[in-house]
């Protein structure tokens, strides 16, 4: 069995489950036993069309799977997946401070 890890953030959707065994041999075929057996997932991770969504990054054994055989990458009994959201940063709103306050910065 393969194990996912779940984001702290998805785990509301996933029983408060911080990891998830799967018996698969691809990453998704793991992926829709994940979604099989927690539906509520499946909106936060993939499209409406099936892809998975450009924010959600998965990696096997610390190895991202883009530069892999994305989904299609092979899984081993023993591996870890796990599922890491990008996390954008935001932007100094200047707007909202004096010029002075600004220039101290």
């Amino acid at each position: 069995m393969s194990k996912i890890h779940i984001p702290t953030p998805l785990r509301q959707y996933a029983g408060k489950q911080s990891t998830i065994d799967v018996k698969a041999t691809t990453v998704a075929e793991a992926m829709n036993a994940l979604v099989a057996a927690h539906p509520e997932l499946k909106r936060h991770l993939y499209t409406d069309d099936g892809k998975l969504r450009a924010f959600v990054n998965l990696y096997v054994n610390d190895e991202d799977i883009r530069y892999l055989q994305k989904e299609a990458t092979a899984l081993n009994d023993g591996d870890n997946i796990s599922i890491v959201p990008s996390i954008a940063g935001g932007s100094f709103a200047a707007d909202q401070f004096s010029k002075s306050a600004v220039r101290g910065f």
